[in-house]
C-alpha cells in the first residue's frame, strides 16, 4: 500500500472522523450523567444543609470562637 496521494489522506480522515464522533458521544453521555445525578453526587454540593448547619459545624470543630459564632448566628437570623 502506498502512503502518497489521496489514499493516505483518506485513511487519516476516516480515523479523525471516528475520533470526532467518539468524543461527541462521550461528551453527551457525560452531560446526561451530570444532569441526572442528584445534588449530593456533585462535588462541592451538600444537600439539605443550611448556613446555620455550617456555622454550628465550624464552631463544633473549633474553627471559630464563641464570640464569632454568636455574631454570625445573629447575622444569619437578621437576614
Amino acid at each position: 500500500m502506498m502512503w502518497n496521494g489521496a489514499w493516505g489522506w483518506h485513511w487519516m480522515g476516516g480515523i479523525g472522523m471516528l475520533l470526532f464522533w467518539v468524543l461527541i458521544i462521550l461528551l453527551v453521555l457525560g452531560a446526561l450523567k451530570y444532569l441526572r445525578s442528584g445534588p449530593a453526587d456533585r462535588p462541592g454540593v451538600e444537600s439539605g444543609k443550611t448556613a446555620m448547619d455550617f456555622l454550628e459545624e465550624a464552631y463544633a470543630k473549633g474553627e471559630i470562637t464563641r464570640e464569632e459564632f454568636l455574631q454570625k448566628r445573629a447575622d444569619i437570623r437578621d437576614k
